[in-house]
């Protein structure tokens, strides 16, 4: 990398560590190519990126961020989960660390909270964004349609009533 590639290295990890959800940083010593190519598949498809990050130049971008204080978790063989979504990268890089050895979840941040593997490992069970919406919107349409339905039983129960008087008539 010459010097112009490092300065916008710095430059998008400064915006990604500034502006993201949640960051977390894992060791990836002893990952195949196809393991970290899936990682990164994985991630993209759940809304997130992986990138590998230098640790000097990592630790250049945190400067001045809300996460400068989860520079001393770079330290080895590093890579950068992130997200918009606070929930994803955890929830993603977890489920992966799972199934493969190899990636040792080391850390991350959410904001200026700085977390512990145990701290990633919490977030990543916590429901997303957009399940949390969803639950709002089904909590939100249940009473609605109870209501419609008490709304709609007595004009139900009405026409019931009228159909029953009319049939009296009928056959008196």
């Amino acid at each position: 990398m010459d010097r112009a590639e490092k300065r916008e290295f710095v430059t998008g990890l400064n915006a990604v560590f500034a502006n993201t959800g949640s960051v977390v940083v894992a060791h990836y010593a002893g990952l195949t190519v196809a393991q970290m190519n899936d990682l990164r598949s994985k991630m993209r498809a759940a809304g997130g990126s992986v990138k590998v990050a230098k640790n000097r130049l990592a630790k250049i971008a945190l400067q001045g961020t809300e996460s400068e204080g989860m520079s001393a978790l770079f330290k080895g063989q590093t890579l950068i989960a992130y997200s918009d979504d606070p929930v994803t990268a955890p929830k993603v890089a977890a489920d992966f660390a799972k199934t493969n050895d190899n990636l040792v979840i080391i850390g991350g941040a959410m904001g200026p909270t700085v977390l512990d593997a145990d701290g990633v490992k919490a977030l990543a069970t916590m429901p997303s964004l957009d399940e949390l919406r969803a639950t709002i919107i089904a909590m939100i349409n249940t009473p609605a349609t109870r209501i419609a339905g008490v709304v709609q039983a007595p004009a139900g129960q009405l026409a019931r009533v009228f159909g029953a008087y009319a049939r009296k008539d009928e056959t008196v």
